[in-house]
């Protein structure tokens, strides 16, 4: 089985209290569900029609694990409290 890797692009942050109050849920929800955050923050460098967003790298085991944990109760919790606060972008990709 191949692992999966969950990736979130923020486009915008309307609502700093909002993100703050849905990373203090999401963090332990995506690892309670087995993902390993590899990845988070700015760009360190763009090419070609990449865009200044912060972006999130997670690892799981499976696609299955990784929709799993999106779907969780613990994570739609703190999709929640986001509400509106934020416009992203999140793919699950099986990995090689």
């Amino acid at each position: 089985m191949s692992k999966a890797y969950w990736v979130a692009t923020y486009r915008s942050i309307s609502n700093p209290d909002a993100f703050a109050a849905y990373a203090k849920l999401s963090g332990p929800a995506i690892t309670t569900a087995g993902g390993r955050i590899l990845a988070r923050g700015m760009p360190s460098q763009v090419y070609e029609a990449g865009l200044e967003q912060r972006t999130v790298l997670i690892e799981f085991d499976s696609v299955e694990q990784a929709k799993a944990a999106h779907d969780s109760p613990a994570y739609q919790e703190a999709m929640a409290l986001l509400g509106d606060g934020a416009v992203r972008d999140i793919r699950i990709v099986e990995g090689l």
